[in-house]
């Protein structure tokens, strides 16, 4: 059936889980502007709220480099255990108002240390904020800490990330630039992490192509995230994938999740456009696909958002949209026991719905 759901705003009530989504990427534009403000940060671009957010709109970039240079201006506010406790509890109050249940929300926290701050403290704020915001609304939040391709750090930052596996910290990610910076340049991080206790999704498949991807799944990836570019190694009639190269068969053989992220991956370039997405035709051709969100800033979105561009232009029914929430759910690096009460929540919303 069609999506019945005709707004944003109706669309908010249905129970979601989001697997990918960046804190740096997420902040309101009021928050920037305190947060800079109480730091003596003054080289903000803009110093009123619709301005800057009309600044952070990176929908007109249609590079991965022009879009993560936004980025800069929320980093450099997040520089304090503070400031990253706060925007942590009030991406968990954004999420619970969109009608998430269940996240997993991320940030690389050697990005953090400009003033002094070690890796541990970056990491212990952002899960006391997701804790204060899990306990003020219900959403259950969970943290991947991410490191970047393109740095060195990579084994240190996952052994700060496993020293918080079982206190919140369920997953490790590299994100990053893709061509020139391969996952398995990181093998001793990703293993260590893996041995700490976490679980392992890498940014593989939105800048660069399917032996990005490739690399990722031999480096040890469980999910991948964006993942979009598998579709340059399937063959296509008509909207419908026929056939599939081996990177593409591997991915759909094994159920590996898929962190797609459709307004992003417009902005970024990775995907030409809206209408040309192709998570419709991965869903029907039965890979894993989830929605997310990514950068709810820089992309001006939210997974309400997300669900509506997924029904309008990409043809996904309402049992497409609980499809992919219940995805996400049994991709999720969360307990079971977790697992099955965020499952039964979701159930229990979709029946009132």
């Amino acid at each position: 059936m069609f999506c019945k759901y005709e707004s944003v705003t109706q669309l908010a009530t249905l129970p979601k889980a989001v697997l990918h989504d960046h804190l740096d990427g997420g902040l309101r534009p009021s928050t920037v502007l305190a947060l800079a403000e109480e730091s003596g940060y003054l080289d903000l671009p803009h110093h009123d709220e619709p301005a800057l957010a009309g600044w952070f709109d990176q929908s007109h970039s249609a590079s991965l480099v022009d879009y993560l240079a936004s980025f800069r201006e929320t980093i450099v506010v997040m520089q304090r255990p503070s400031a990253l406790q706060r925007v942590a509890r009030e991406a968990v109050e954004d999420y619970a108002a969109d009608g998430v249940v269940y996240a997993e929300a991320r940030f690389a926290p050697s990005l953090h240390l400009q003033q002094g701050m070690t890796r541990h403290e970056a990491i212990r704020a952002v899960l006391n904020g997701l804790a204060e915001g899990e306990e003020a609304t219900g959403t259950v939040a969970r943290l991947i800490i991410d490191a970047m391709r393109q740095d060195v750090d990579s084994a240190e930052v996952a052994e700060a990330a496993a020293d918080f596996a079982g206190e919140g910290v369920v997953g490790f990610d590299l994100a990053g630039p893709e061509a020139g910076f391969p996952a398995s340049a990181h093998r001793e991080a990703l293993e260590g992490a893996r041995r700490g206790g976490l679980r392992l999704t890498i940014h593989a498949g939105e800048a660069d192509g399917p032996a990005s991807i490739a690399d990722a799944l031999d480096s040890g990836a469980e999910r991948l995230g964006h993942g979009v570019r598998i579709v340059e190694d399937v063959v296509a009639l008509e909207g419908q994938i026929i056939e599939f190269g081996p990177i593409a068969r591997r991915v759909h053989r094994d159920g590996v999740a898929l962190e797609i992220c459709p307004y992003s991956n417009v902005h970024t370039g990775a995907v030409p456009s809206a209408s040309q997405h192709p998570a419709g035709m991965l869903l029907r051709a039965g890979f894993n696909v989830t929605l997310n969100s990514d950068n709810r800033l820089m992309s001006d979105t939210s997974m309400s958002k997300e669900f509506s561009l997924a029904s309008s232009e990409l043809g996904f029914s309402d049992d497409d949209l609980r499809a992919v929430t219940e995805n996400a759910v049994q991709a999720a690096f969360c307990d079971e026991g977790t697992r099955r009460a965020v499952a039964a929540t979701i159930a229990a919303r979709y029946g009132e719905a």
